[in-house]
């Protein structure tokens, strides 16, 4: 138990060293794949590595980041299966056949993609 709180430090350390590490890298790669494409591309400007960092930022900020919803799908998802579990055999054919009206053929959930 001892040796447990005695690492909690290193490890925060180490943790905190890899996230900067990796967000060094990660500018590093946007700066140089800006400056590779956009001047040539678009004629626009080439960009600073604080520049990029700040990109990563607003990025994240805008489009909601790297990881996407945590967990088995978004609450939207979850809820959609939730009803369509809760469906009987019949409100689901006629689901399919309302959909297939407006949106075209739509696959069955209960279908193994990969069979």
């Amino acid at each position: 138990m001892k040796n447990r709180r005695m690492f909690r430090p290193l490890k925060f350390v180490l943790f905190a060293l890899l996230f900067f590490v990796l967000l060094a890298l990660l500018g590093w790669v946007v700066m140089s794949l800006w400056n590779w494409l956009t001047p040539a591309l678009f004629g626009w400007k080439m960009i600073g590595y604080w520049q990029a960092v700040g990109l990563i930022a607003l990025c994240r900020l805008l489009f909601g980041g790297f990881g996407g919803p945590r967990g088995r799908g978004s609450h939207w998802g979850r809820r959609a299966r939730e009803r369509w579990e809760a469906m009987t055999p019949e409100e689901r054919e006629k689901f399919r056949q309302g959909m297939s009206g407006c949106c075209g053929r739509v696959a069955s959930p209960d279908a193994n993609p990969t069979a």
